[in-house]
């Protein structure tokens, strides 16, 4: 099932994106899935067949939302189709449940998420519409439960992305915090759901072994190059987040991790933040302006 509109928020502003909304069944989630993608809509001034038969590899934003949120967050809850369209960008934006884009084999008939992206949403997008596949031209950003989406990918496959933007989210140092008595007797949101990720892992030894204890992943990898770039960006009066960023941001430090940071004030865990990040991301990337249509 395949559908395509054009999106006229970004009209008035001289650019304009079409929109897809693509459903598909997905092998790794185990049912009919729904991704929405942002793609630079012909110029006005190209012929429409010239256009559509040229050959082209669009640079690509992987772009995921946080808990209880779908594929239809970023589109509807900030401009990303004005900033996409002005950077001449396509963005992809998969639903993920609130499965922490890991992955959850006893979810259902099994929900792989941290497999989907890479090993079926990203072979499929590249293969089947006029995008890059190549590392210096994928990006990866999202906020809070996509934040740690983000942050895993690129810690975890870093061959994939030239560069990242976690927005509110932080890296966790696992090893100290999730500990047998915590997951035994502990309380509140993070522990009630590290638990069900450890029980997925096989339990704690391997949980902490795995690609979800992105903090030691990142200390072994900091000076060996391989990681993208990466942007971290949380609002100063974000209670939930910003305290374990600012330690992160001290260990980053030590460990010469190559990082950005900003946390501006006034702003908490909110879409206006989320607004104002995602340009500093793309700027951050590195995207110069490349609108697809002059008013």
């Amino acid at each position: 099932m395949f559908s395509n509109r054009v999106n006229r928020l970004a009209f008035d502003e001289g650019v304009d994106m079409s929109v897809l909304t693509w459903t598909f069944e997905s092998r790794y989630l185990a049912g009919s899935h729904s991704v929405t993608v942002l793609l630079p809509d012909r110029p006005r001034d190209e012929e429409p067949a010239a256009f559509y038969r040229a050959p082209r590899a669009y640079k690509v934003l992987w772009l995921l939302h946080g808990t209880f949120g779908d594929h239809m967050d970023w589109l509807r809850r900030t401009n990303i189709d004005l900033y996409a369209a002005e950077k001449g960008i396509a963005v992809v934006m998969p639903s993920a449940l609130n499965s922490n884009y890991s992955n959850w084999p006893t979810f259902s008939l099994g929900f792989d998420m941290y497999d989907y992206l890479t090993e079926e949403l990203m072979p499929l997008v590249q293969g089947w519409l006029p995008v890059s596949s190549k590392r210096e031209d994928n990006f990866i950003a999202g906020l809070s439960m996509g934040g740690r989406g983000t942050i895993k990918f690129a810690a975890s496959r870093p061959e994939l992305f030239a560069a990242a933007a976690v927005l509110s989210a932080a890296p966790v140092e696992m090893d100290r915090v999730v500990t047998e008595e915590a997951l035994a007797t502990g309380e509140g949101y993070f522990i009630e759901r590290t638990r069900g990720m450890v029980a997925n892992a096989g339990g704690r030894d391997a949980f902490l072994d795995s690609e979800e204890n992105v903090w030691r992943i990142l200390t072994a990898k900091a000076a060996t190059g391989e990681l993208p770039r990466l942007f971290f960006a949380c609002g100063a009066d974000d209670d939930a987040i910003v305290d374990n960023l600012r330690l992160f941001r001290e260990h980053a430090e030590k460990i010469g991790l190559d990082a950005e940071f900003w946390i501006p004030d006034g702003y908490r865990h909110e879409w206006r933040f989320w607004d104002l990040a995602i340009q500093r991301a793309l700027d951050f990337f590195g995207l110069e302006d490349n609108p697809s249509n002059p008013f």
